[in-house]
């Protein structure tokens, strides 16, 4: 990888990334799209499951270094490398990379101002923390699994979106970010520990407001964001695809059943008693025309209503097109770069990278020893 052309808000910033599954990955890809120098210390052999390492979007923006930390002398090589670092990423289980020899202590020894970033699903701690885990468990502790979905069915699984990504990557981003920021201050690092229940937790915090406000039931499909109330919930059209009804506010929703020719106004919303029979009219309508006829006839009105579009599909759509939120590099479609800046941008700095393709080149770059006895004694390994 050419880091001279990294292009974005965070160049500069040195980053090693211990490999590992789902949020860390995300997190260091979302930090090298910004610019920042990333390098993913890879096992010399591939996961026979995994996506092929050029095909994974996770994987993009970054080099690829094959080490194995099983050997003193590869985690010798790391902790060379941790030292000319701003931020070390790792998402195994408590206790395993200070097993390894590469645990926070031994990183800080070698270079004070580190920022030791670690990503698990349970936390470093607690009753859970040496569990197993995915998505789907650390959501249905925090209660945001029991949010979702409609009234009398079962939760709705929200793909690994809000749990492994919004409540783990986020965080894990925004807590680097952020001891970035005052190690260059105080001139000391620390240990980021980013959990993914403690984010999906964080991330229900509009709920307990609403919640102590009254305005929000502890319960599923009975509220005003969960399909509870009529003018916020998705409808089937006559092609059997769907839109999706968002107009919360009062001038929203008489925009909306002024498009759909209904006799509706902001008394009939304050009695729940008409709910069901205005929902059926809704649905009653909007199951006359296809998806994007609806979609042209709402266009450019304040109804809040959008097509409910699938992954190809949104790559297709005007807005989306038009702001360049998706892109294809080396054919492979995939989300731009986010968010947008003004000045720096971020870009997609490269393809994914083979398994161990920057190897040599990054340990040279890196400073680290001994790179060709590594190489020939299978401790490092070039793809």
């Amino acid at each position: 990888m050419n880091t001279s052309h990294l292009a974005g808000p965070l160049v500069g910033l040195r980053v090693v990334e211990l490999a590992g599954m789902g949020p860390g990955p995300f997190a260091a890809m979302l930090l090298a799209d910004m610019g920042a120098e990333v390098i993913q210390i890879e096992r010399p052999t591939v996961n026979g499951g995994s996506i092929p390492p050029e095909q994974d979007v996770l994987r993009r923006s970054r080099a690829s270094a094959a080490i194995d930390l099983r050997t003193p002398r590869g985690v010798a090589a790391v902790l060379e490398m941790v030292s000319s670092a701003a931020v070390l990423i790792e998402g195994f289980r408590p206790g395993v990379t200070e097993r390894l020899g590469i645990g926070p202590d031994v990183c800080h020894a070698r270079n004070p101002k580190l920022i030791y970033a670690r990503m698990t699903g349970w936390g470093q701690d607690g009753p859970l923390s040496d569990t197993a885990g995915h998505d789907i468990s650390y959501l249905a502790r925090t209660g945001a699994l029991h949010a979702m979905g409609r009234a009398g069915q079962a939760p709705a699984i929200p793909v690994n979106l809000v749990g492994d990504f919004g409540g783990g990557s986020l965080y894990l981003v925004v807590g680097i970010l952020a001891a970035v920021y005052e190690a260059e201050r105080s001139g000391r690092g620390q240990v980021v520990d980013a959990a993914i229940v403690d984010g999906a937790a964080s991330l229900t915090s509009v709920l307990y407001g609403m919640m102590s406000a009254g305005m929000w039931r502890d319960e599923r499909g009975v509220n005003l964001l969960d399909s509870g109330v009529p003018w916020y919930d998705v409808y089937q059209t006559s092609d059997g695809k769907h839109v999706a009804v968002g107009a919360i506010e009062p001038q929203f929703f008489a925009e909306l059943v002024r498009v759909l020719g209904l006799d509706l106004g902001e008394q009939d919303r304050r009695d729940a008693s008409k709910w069901p029979v205005m929902r059926r009219q809704i649905a009653d309508r909007l199951v006359t025309r296809t998806r994007d006829e609806w979609t042209r006839i709402f266009e450019h009105t304040d109804a809040c209503v959008s097509p409910v579009l699938s992954l190809t599909e949104a790559r297709r759509d005007p807005h989306l097109s038009a702001r360049g939120s998706f892109l294809e590099v080396n054919g492979i479609a995939q989300p731009a770069p986010a968010p947008r800046f003004s000045r720096t941008p971020a870009a997609v700095q490269s393809p994914p990278a083979g398994l161990g393709h920057d190897t040599r080149h990054t340990l040279q770059r890196w400073g680290v020893s001994g790179i060709d006895e590594l190489l020939a004694d299978g401790i490092a390994f070039q793809g």
